[in-house]
C-alpha cells in the first residue's frame, strides 16, 4: 500500500551529518543515558526510553544520534514540526522499523487526536518489538498530558533528564566541537563567546559553524580579535 503524505515526509525526514554521539560531549552524569541509547541498537536494549530537559541541551542531537546508529532501520520525528500534521497518518506502520525517535512530545500534548495516536502507537511497537525513544521538556509524569493511558506508557521505561549547560559546560561544549571541526579554540576565545554572544547552545553552534567557515576562508587562527571582526561583536 503506498504511504500516505504524512507517514511520507516522516520517512523523508534528513538528520543532521555531525549529530552523532561521537560530537556530543559527555560526563560521568550522562553516561548511563548514552550507555541506553547504545543499548536500543542492540538486541537488549531498552524497549522505551525517554530524555527530558530545557530546550538547547542536546536532546534532538541525542535523538538523531541514536537514529545514526540505525541508518536503514530507524526515523527520526521532530514533532515541533510535524505536529499540524495527522498522528494517525504519520506514525501509520512505523512499529515495522527497529527505532523510533520522537522529538518534542510536548508539541502534541493537549490534542486528543495526536494523544491516541501515540497511545496505540507505542502499543503496536511494544507488540512489534520496534523500539522507541522520546523527548520533552519535561518529564513524563509533569506533561500535561490528557490522556492518562499515555502518560503512563510514556513513562515505561527509563528516564533522564539532561541538565541545563552551565557557563564552563557551555565553553567546554564549544571547545569539543571545535575540536570535532579540526579547529583550535582557546579558552580565552570560549570565554569570550559565551560571555558576549547569545547564550543558547543552538546560537553559539550557528557561530561555531560562521567562524569555521570564515577561518578556512581567510586561513586564520581562532583569536579574540578575529572573533570579534568576523562575528561583528
Amino acid at each position: 500500500m503506498t504511504a500516505g503524505p504524512a507517514r511520507q515526509l516522516a520517512l523523508n525526514m534528513q538528520l543532521r551529518d555531525d549529530a552523532t554521539l561521537a560530537s556530543f560531549l559527555s560526563a560521568p552524569a550522562l553516561e548511563p543515558l548514552l550507555a541506553a541509547l547504545r543499548g536500543q541498537a542492540g538486541a537488549a536494549g531498552e524497549p522505551l526510553v525517554f530524555l527530558h530537559g530545557p530546550a538547547g541541551v542536546g536532546k534532538s542531537h541525542l535523538l538523531q544520534a541514536a537514529c545514526h546508529l540505525l541508518p536503514a532501520s530507524s526515523c527520526y520525528l521532530p514533532l515541533a514540526e510535524l505536529h499540524s500534521l495527522p498522528g494517525d497518518d504519520l506514525l501509520q506502520g512505523l512499529e515495522s522499523r527497529q527505532l523510533v525517535c520522537i522529538d518534542d512530545v510536548d508539541a502534541v500534548v493537549g490534542d486528543d487526536g495526536w494523544e491516541l495516536a501515540l497511545f496505540h502507537f507505542c502499543n503496536r511497537a511494544r507488540a512489534a518489538g520496534c523500539r522507541l525513544l522520546f523527548s520533552a521538556a519535561a518529564s513524563p509524569r509533569q506533561l500535561s498530558v490528557t490522556l492518562p493511558d499515555l502518560q503512563s506508557r510514556l513513562g515505561w521505561g527509563p528516564v533522564f533528564q539532561l541538565p541545563g549547560p552551565d557557563d564552563e559546560r557551555k565553553q567546554a561544549i564549544l571547545r569539543f566541537r571545535a575540536r570535532c571541526r579540526g579547529l583550535d579554540m582557546p579558552a580565552e576565545v570560549s570565554r569570550y563567546l559565551v560571555s558576549r554572544a547569545p547564550r543558547g547552545l543552538a546560537d553559539l553552534m550557528r557561530l561555531l559553524a560562521a567562524l569555521d567557515s570564515r577561518s578556512l576562508a581567510e586561513q586564520r587562527a581562532l583569536t579574540v580579535p578575529f572573533v570579534k571582526r568576523a562575528l561583528g561583536l
